[in-house]
């Protein structure tokens, strides 16, 4: 609010309204009041207009709410330096490239949760593929090499290439074991187990913590085998389930 006092003013001086009127306008300061359109509490543009704020968050929050749950809203803003006001189509957009960023973003969350479940067995995550190749055998498979159906899968991989632990856990057995030839079993907890079969060279001993990404084993076609593969095969609480519902999907 403006202060007034009276003061004696020489009657022979001229008074100037403009001056006076600058000097005023110089010295004086404005409270505006606008609106802010937030989502999910940010700030995205503002407006000077509550009609035309709330006219743009009914329009967004129709067009997005089957699409993802985000809280579009209007927040006050009381400032003394006037700014800009945005038009309504400038500030439409600026809503609508926000809203659109934060679908992409929490898109992009929810597909990388939903990668994490896809290799998750029983609350372990198998994030690393063993070898990389050519899947010459899937689990269930029945031929002339053995009498029931296939327990995990085969990929061919050159000889000697490098085998990685799917995932963390224990080895509890490396060494020769019959139709596996020389094979890695692993442990990682839940009743989860992973064998790499057929393997020329082994890297681990029994006992060791590995880390996955490790290398613990190379492609070979040792036991019963009739080229170079990695047998890779998941288990849970001792009973085979199909690899390929959690890696080389």
């Amino acid at each position: 609010m403006p202060e007034y006092k009276i003061t004696l003013v020489d009657k022979s001086e001229k008074t100037n309204e403009e001056a006076i009127l600058a000097r005023l306008e110089e010295n004086s300061e404005t409270t505006y009041k606008l609106y802010a359109v937030t989502i999910d509490g940010k700030e995205k543009t503002v407006l000077a207009s509550l009609d035309e704020a709330e006219k743009i968050v009914d329009e967004m929050t129709e067009k997005y709410e089957d699409d993802i749950d985000l809280d579009i809203g209007i927040t006050d803003i009381i400032t003394t330096d006037k700014e800009d006001e945005d038009t309504v189509k400038v500030a439409k957009n600026t809503v609508n490239k926000a809203i659109k960023s934060a679908v992409e973003e929490k898109e992009k969350e929810e597909a990388k949760q939903r990668e994490i479940e896809s290799h998750t067995v029983q609350g372990v995550y198998l994030e690393v593929t063993p070898v990389s190749g050519i899947i010459t055998s899937r689990f269930g498979n029945r031929e002339s090499i053995r009498s029931s159906g296939h327990t995990g899968l085969d990929i061919a991989a050159p000889y000697g290439t490098s085998i990685k632990a799917a995932a963390s856990g224990t080895v509890t057995f490396a060494g020769y074991s019959g139709g596996y030839g020389y094979v890695v079993k692993m442990s990682h907890g839940n009743g989860i187990e992973t064998y790499y079969g057929h393997c020329s060279k082994l890297y681990v001993s029994t006992g060791d913590k590995i880390e996955a990404g490790d290398v613990i084993a190379a492609v070979g076609s040792t036991g019963n085998s009739t080229g170079n593969h990695l047998h890779f095969e998941v288990r849970v609480n001792g009973n085979e389930v199909n690899p390929q519902n959690y890696l080389y999907n």
